[in-house]
């Protein structure tokens, strides 16, 4: 298993190299901003055609990590859907795709705000998960402790061999974890941006996924 670990509010956590976290004591596998059906959504609303293969390719991936990981439970941390519309239209072989998936698990949607609604894919819908000492919701929220979200999308660059690598990345200081996006059609938001230099403390760390999560001080100053 290519793994980072760390620990937040006690809890030993291991940040995959495929964007995913996973938590061997709770045996609980967490991947954030799936946005399944993101090229279905665009073409919806007239926007530019994509190949309409994101969904599988994101499935395939979580898929690995089940079978790497053995996880008894899984949370989905928000924006899971592009928007209600794109888990309505998901085809049929897709969704019996994501039921094979939960059999034997838990199964924990957390909502988003491109997804703020039940969806009728199994599992269970909540708007936050407590589990000592961790707690899994979408949006970080300030002045909180052993916070897990996502929504940010966070990347992060470093310098490898003489030139500039930018990938997806995990934020973690004391008090927060904000996870990557895990779906293949999402964007990124640098860490450089204000929204993180607001919530995460000096001491943060990013750690870039990739073929080996690589772990550095964030990356905070403006450009």
């Amino acid at each position: 298993m290519n793994t980072y670990d760390f620990t937040l509010a006690g809890a030993q956590l291991k940040a995959l190299n495929t964007g995913a976290l996973w938590w061997p004591d709770e045996q609980l596998l967490c991947v954030s901003d799936l946005h399944l059906g993101k090229s279905e959504r665009i073409a919806r609303r007239g926007g530019t055609s994509l190949p309409p293969y994101e969904t599988r390719d994101t499935l395939t991936r979580l898929a690995a990590d089940l079978a790497l990981t053995h996880a008894r439970t899984v949370v989905c941390l928000g924006d899971s859907f592009d928007d209600l519309g794109a888990a309505l239209a998901l085809p049929e072989e897709e969704r019996l795709w994501i039921s094979r998936l939960q059999t034997g698990r838990r199964w924990v949607w957390i909502e988003g705000n491109h997804d703020p609604g039940p969806v009728d894919l199994g599992g269970s819908h909540l708007a936050e998960l407590p589990l000592a000492p961790l707690t899994f919701r979408h949006i970080a929220e300030a002045g909180t402790s052993g916070e897990v979200s996502g929504h940010y999308h966070p990347k992060a660059s470093v310098a490898l061999g003489g030139r500039t690598v930018t990938r997806p990345a995990f934020l973690y200081d004391s008090d927060r974890l904000i996870l990557p996006a895990y779906g293949t059609y999402t964007g990124g938001l640098n860490t450089r941006d204000e929204a993180f230099r607001a919530l995460m403390r000096a001491e943060a760390c990013a750690v870039l996924t990739g073929k080996t999560p690589i772990a550095i001080p964030m990356p905070r100053t403006p450009t």
